[in-house]
């Protein structure tokens, strides 16, 4: 069946098939519409509707006019109702784009004061024709971020939020409109579906009625607030027994370790970590690095099978500037970047390095309009965590230094447990993501505060060896506020109801970070470094002669490509030096720079005993819940 391009007075449509019709479907014309509606056809002639033919059948033509009244769109309705194979009334004239229907109307609109949102043009019409101030979206799925920006000025904003797929849809692409939600109030009209239902039920009363409804509409933010708290009771029943486990994190690398996953207990306890700490106003952002085939992928897809779907936003391709147009809601969840793609390119790192250090993103584009070009600025809000894979031993500079460098384990050893653990994997017990999920939709309505008595002397023992700490030092009291926040059920409260972070917070997160933060600014070289440096200065000294990969990789026990990996870290660190400077021909590796020793950055909790909390328990509350 081909798609076909025809003229039909001066509109240029695209040619497609109508529905099935049988001989009792009236014909969708104006006076059909009209009747259908139950509104004069003088007023919707006023309102732009007129007859037209479309591919030779009878369909009423919509004009969508703009603020200054020129016509910018225009979409027409080919069918009354719907089909039974579902919704195919209308058709979009070739070149138009989906925008607010009434935009011409906007001037008087920002007068009244407010303005009612509704699904499609006919509810629209209906609420115009009784002086209702209202704007129509063409379709629930059709709403876009940038329409927000009609409703500046607007003091009172409503939307009938209809109950089917459609309605679920508007309602979540609303809840990621952060410009609008304060001023946003949710209009239930009882049994009926839409304005237009409510309308064609009684004609004499519609205008008091859907008054009323508006009087009684729910603020959006309340609305948000009651079905957060009902999520939180149910998801508390589900998951207090973990919640209050003293160990969480450990708690979860069992259950990973069960469910078939090989050791990398570490990363990914921090990846527990790092995307648990979503709820904060600095996420704390991770790259898991390994060569090909390590298992960075697989072991960050088995961590977040422990999360809901609404906590991160996973990509396994993304071209540079979906990030900017994407409606997907990026505030408080984490953005997933398989093998980092997405970040091939300057401008998708400078997107994504503006989303993490401003937590924001601000893109201004320009649009072709009836009046021109004109410019137009996309708002991502966050704040957004970045969890990134990757095979390269270093990110771009600008993401590098804002994220947390996680290595999988590249050993002979660990390729031998992983063969195992597969093999094993028929028996593995699944583990029971209910209440882990549930566990995390909990925490979304609990506190997001916590406080941290020992952060002042923390940073007195902290040794100011390098600038990039400034943002080091602000992750790791980060994740020490996500692991009281995942532990909140067993920390006590200040008097401001913020959650007190414990020195088993502090430890728990510098059992996984403290040689991290070291590597981070060279104060200790990573084990796997210094090993493969020792390996070559053996050799040397032994044969006085440079080694190659291979040799150095039989030598270790490695793949050529982990021990490539780990030599490519020492070179960049001067620790080894490679005299072959020809292109193509095989590494001959020698000894560098001496190794230093190594200087610790986090100090134990021992040194920081004392520096909690004041020893009475003046203004220290405890947790009851939902008890």
């Amino acid at each position: 069946m081909r798609d076909l391009f025809e003229r039909n007075g001066h509109e240029k449509v695209l040619r497609s098939y109508p529905p099935k019709t049988t001989a009792t479907v009236q014909p969708c014309n104006l006076k059909n519409y009209a009747e259908a509606k139950s509104l004069p056809v003088e007023f919707l002639q006023e309102q732009g509707l007129r007859d037209q033919k479309y591919q030779g059948r009878p369909a009423v033509r919509i004009s969508y006019r703009g603020v200054d009244g020129s016509e910018e769109a225009v979409r027409f309705r080919i069918a009354l109702k719907k089909s039974e194979e579902g919704d195919d009334r209308f058709r979009w004239r070739t070149g138009s784009k989906a925008r607010l229907y009434g935009l011409w109307r906007l001037e008087s609109i920002r007068k009244a004061g407010y303005v009612v949102l509704v699904e499609g043009e006919s509810d629209a019409q209906t609420l115009s024709y009784h002086r209702i101030p209202a704007l129509g979206i063409p379709g629930a799925n059709n709403w876009k971020a940038e329409f927000a920006e009609h409703l500046d000025g607007i003091e009172r904003v409503y939307v009938v939020i209809e109950p089917d797929q459609g309605g679920e849809t508007l309602r979540d692409k609303l809840a990621g409109c952060e410009a609008v939600k304060d001023r946003l109030h949710i209009v239930e009209l009882g049994k009926h579906k839409d304005a237009s239902g409510l309308y064609l039920s009684e004609p004499e009363a519609f205008k008091e009625r859907f008054t009323d409804a508006l009087r009684n509409a729910t603020p959006w933010r309340e609305q948000e607030r009651l079905e957060l708290e009902a999520t939180s009771r149910e998801a508390w029943e589900e998951c207090r027994e973990l919640a209050e486990a003293p160990n969480i994190l450990e708690r979860f690398a069992c259950e990973l370790a069960r469910s078939g996953v090989a050791g990398e207990s570490r990363v990914a306890k921090l990846l527990y970590l790092a995307v648990t700490s979503r709820f904060l106003q600095r996420p704390v952002s991770v790259a898991v690095k390994g060569p090909s085939s390590g298992g960075k992928s697989y072991l960050t897809e088995r961590v977040l099978g422990f999360f809901p779907e609404s906590a991160y936003y996973a990509r396994t391709a993304m071209s540079e500037r979906a990030l900017a147009y994407s409606e997907e809601p990026l505030q408080h969840g984490f953005l997933v970047l398989y093998e980092a793609a997405g970040m091939n390119s300057d401008f998708a790192t400078y997107l994504i390095c503006s989303l993490l250090s401003e937590g924001r993103l601000s893109y201004e584009v320009v649009d072709k309009t009836s009046e021109g070009l004109k410019p137009h600025v996309i708002e991502r809000e966050g704040p957004t965590g970045l969890l990134v894979t990757t095979t390269a031993v270093k990110l771009h500079p600008e993401n590098e230094t804002r994220i947390l460098s996680l290595t999988v384990t590249d050993t002979h050893q660990q390729t031998r447990d992983i063969m195992a653990s597969l093999a094993r994997e028929a028996g593995a017990t699944p583990p029971d993501f209910a209440s882990w999920h549930a566990l995390q939709e909990w925490l979304a309505a609990a506190e997001h505060r916590a406080t941290i008595s020992y952060s002042g002397a923390l940073a007195e023992t902290v040794p100011p060896v390098a600038v990039r700490l400034r943002r080091d030092f602000g992750a790791v009291l980060n994740l020490i506020r996500a692991h009281a926040i995942l532990h909140q059920a067993s920390r006590e409260r200040d008097g401001d109801g913020r959650i007190i972070a414990t020195l088993e917070d502090y430890a728990h997160v510098r059992e996984l970070v403290a040689d991290l933060v070291s590597e981070g600014i060279e104060a200790t070289v990573p084990a796997t470094v210094r090993e493969i440096v020792e390996a070559l200065r053996k050799m040397n000294n032994e044969s006085d002669e440079a080694s190659t990969i291979a040799e150095l990789a039989r030598e270790l026990e490695l793949d050529k490509s982990a021990a490539w990996r780990r030599v490519r870290t020492a070179m960049d660190r001067g620790y080894i030096k490679n005299l072959e400077d020809r292109k193509g021909r095989p590494a001959r590796l020698v000894p560098g720079d001496a190794l230093p020793d190594d200087i610790e950055i986090l100090p134990s909790p021992e040194r920081l005993q004392g520096c909690t909390v004041a020893s009475d328990s003046e203004g220290i509350e405890t947790n009851n819940f939902w008890q």
